[in-house]
């Protein structure tokens, strides 16, 4: 790179640099953020597990309630229950493998009581709805009591919910939404789901 070059780049750099350092500057309110991860593409539920590490390698308290997950083994709660994250796991599985409307219903709603009661917790940091979106768009559970958890929950507690076909409600919501997009996945491929990386 000539010297010239290397001083237009320096140029650019330090531009860039101003308006990032504005809008830290500006960027002073303090409260929890709510994100959804939502979309048809793989690793909204990986992404919002990362965080939780994220947040208890901070020595802070971080909670998880999975909705749709069975009884299989799950990698990232074999880890986060030994440095003592709760989970709350509603256990019955797919929908189309249950196939049974009211029992999902019921264990839907046994585990958004326990959601509920973290989501009042004030020493809660993080709590993670992995799923959730599912039990709202399957009428599980009641739209407006979720959302009014989510705006009465304490003013530090950060939340993820994550699923596919986020409702609006939700993402209006929310503070930070990613969309997931799905450009080529292994098992429509015929790859079998690989312990370590998929579960």
């Amino acid at each position: 790179m000539t010297e010239k070059n290397q001083e237009k780049h320096k140029a650019r750099q330090q531009k860039v640099k101003e308006k990032v350092d504005q809008k830290v500057a500006e960027a002073n309110i303090e409260q929890g953020i709510l994100q959804v991860i939502s979309g048809n593409g793989k690793g909204k539920s990986t992404s919002g597990f990362g965080t939780v590490a994220r947040c208890v390698g901070h020595g802070m308290q971080a909670a998880v309630v999975q909705f749709i997950k069975g009884n299989w083994e799950c990698g990232e709660r074999n880890l986060l229950e030994k440095v003592g994250v709760p989970f709350a796991v509603m256990k019955t599985g797919f929908t189309w493998e249950t196939q049974n409307r009211e029992t999902d219903a019921q264990a839907a709603q046994a585990t958004w009581q326990k959601a509920k009661a973290w989501l009042q917790d004030e020493s809660i940091d993080l709590v993670l709805l992995d799923e959730l979106t599912y039990m709202v768009s399957y009428d599980y559970l009641d739209l407006n009591e979720v959302l009014e958890a989510l705006r009465n929950r304490p003013k530090m507690q950060s939340v993820i919910i994550t699923g596919r076909g986020a409702h609006r409600s939700l993402t209006e919501l929310a503070d930070t939404v990613s969309e997931v997009r799905n450009v080529k996945h292994a098992f429509e491929a015929g790859i079998k789901a690989q312990k370590g990386f998929d579960f």
